[in-house]
Order: structure tokens, then sequence, then C-alpha cells
């Protein structure tokens, strides 16, 4: 089974269409079925089967798919490294960033880094912090980028941080907020495992118990900073977020919020990465970069 047996699998499984597969594959579908039946004869098995809905794996053809891309994951670490050991900027970069940093931030970053490395190739997975951390965990990326406090014990450095703020459509006496709507963000439910963020409510909630001997008055919870915004907007109440998010064209009143100790209440964004990755002359190369371009 070589490199294109490899990819075919995988097309395959991830299709469960020959015709789609072969597409993807630029061949035709009877050449397809004809390298199909010949890996069937090699291993003895039945790889795929039929039915109405299409054409799926069988049992083996999962194991030889599931095999296939460890194959392919070897084969491309390998192919970077022997690049690298020319110290050789080129190759694929695998980056994973928080949705809001891939949306507005890394764009003109990778723009930059890539007119400067005209021959890497950027491989890029948004998600929640949590999911880019598992990713970098089991090393499908090289490079995170995430938004919040994680216990990560080896490459770190803060890109940028920016202020929690009180919003509302107009400026609001601190003393009237437990009597008044608040529109609450609330975290997405996730698996974390072991690497659980500091959740943004606690960081809030230790700023409110500070001031006040009563709860606020929750009247909506959402899992959006951006639809927090927009419920502001229309005059349903007043939020607390990072102020990032909010832009003079908003037009709301914008508070940033700070400790009793006069500490300023802050989110967070970091860079992270394994130190052995930065063997890889890209990596370190793109991590330089960032760091570069982030200097506090």
């Amino acid at each position: 089974m070589n490199e294109k047996d490899c990819i075919m699998l995988q097309y395959v499984a991830e299709e469960q269409s020959l015709t789609k597969a072969a597409e993807r594959l630029y061949i035709t579908q009877p050449a397809l079925t004809y390298r199909l039946h010949q890996m069937e004869k090699e291993f003895g098995v039945p790889i795929i089967v039929k039915n109405a809905k299409g054409t799926r794996l069988t049992p083996e053809g999962e194991y030889l798919a599931q095999y296939s891309k460890k194959m392919l994951d070897e084969l491309g670490r390998m192919k970077e490294y022997i690049a690298n050991m020319r110290n050789e900027v080129k190759g694929n970069l695998r980056i994973g960033v928080a949705s809001y940093f891939g949306l507005y931030k890394l764009p003109p970053l990778l723009k930059q880094f890539r007119d400067m490395y005209s021959e890497v190739q950027m491989n890029v997975t948004c998600g929640l912090s949590t999911e880019i951390i598992e990713l970098l965990i089991r090393e499908e990326i090289q490079v995170g980028v995430v938004r919040g406090e994680y216990p990560w014990f080896e490459g770190k450095h803060l890109l940028h941080d920016e202020h929690i703020c009180l919003v509302s459509q107009k400026e609001l006496a601190m003393e009237e907020l437990p009597s008044l709507p608040q529109i609450c963000y609330k975290q997405p439910r996730f698996y974390a495992g072991s690497y659980a963020p500091l959740p943004f409510g606690e960081t809030v909630s230790a700023w409110w118990h500070e001031r006040f001997h009563e709860p606020p008055l929750v009247t909506m919870q959402v899992d959006s900073y951006e639809t927090c915004k927009e419920m502001v907007k229309h005059g349903l109440g007043y939020t607390i977020i990072p102020g990032i998010f909010v832009s003079p064209e908003d037009r709301l009143h914008k508070v940033e919020l700070f400790r009793k100790n006069g500490q300023p209440m802050k989110r967070h964004t970091w860079m992270l990465y394994k130190e052995h990755s930065l063997q890889l002359a890209t990596v370190d190369r793109f991590v330089s970069f960032m760091k570069e371009q982030h200097r506090q």
C-alpha cells in the first residue's frame, strides 16, 4: 500500500461515494474501483460495500483507512524533518487558533509570513480554545493560539490582552447595577480534560462579589460575546465582555473594569507550542515571527 493508496482510502472514507472520491483523485470511477478490488485481493478481505445510500467501508476497510491516516501523518512529519535538516523554511505549517483570533487577527499575519516564506503551506484550524489545546497535545497542530488562562508548561508567549469592560447603551451608575438587567455571557459546554481554563464567568463573579452583596439581575444568558453586544444595542440590558468586541461604530458606552486592588480585569491571548517542535525551521521561524509582531 503506497501513499496514493492511503490518500485514496482517506477520500473514500470521507466521501462515502466512489464518484466523489474519484473526482477528488482526478481519476475515473472505474479506475478507482479497480484499484480497490486489487487491494482487496492483496489483503484477502472486502474493503468496500455498496448500498442504496452509496458506498461505505467495511470494518476491515475502516481499519485500513485509519492505518493509512497514520501513515500519511508520519510521512508528512518525515518530509518536514528532512527539509529542516537543511534548515529550509518550507513544507506544512499546522496552526490552530481560537475562532476570534482566526477571524480578525490571523489573516494579515499569515499574509506577511507567506510573503517572507513562499514555500510554506499553511494548514489552519479554528475552534474553541480547549479544542486547540487538545490538537496541540496530540501534535495534530504545531502552534496554537488560545484565549484565556490554561495550565500549559511548555512554550508559551503572550500575544496581547484586552480589558474586560462593562458595556451599556448609556452611562450607568455602578451602585445601581444589581437592580438593572444583565445579559450574561456563559461559556459553551465542552469537554476540557485536564486543560480546563479559568472560566470567564468566575473572573466576572470575583469582581462582582468585591462590590456587591446581592447577585446580578441576570435576564439572559448567551454563549457569544457578539450576541451579548447586540442585545445591549437593542436596549435589553448591560453586559460584561472583553472590550475588543466593541468598536466606536457600535456607539455603546464602555467602562474598563478593575479589581479593588487596582489590578485591571483583562483577557489574555497566548501562543502555545511544544519546545521540541522548534527543531523544525518552519515552526521556529513562525514562532519567532509571532513574537516579533507581538512585542509587549
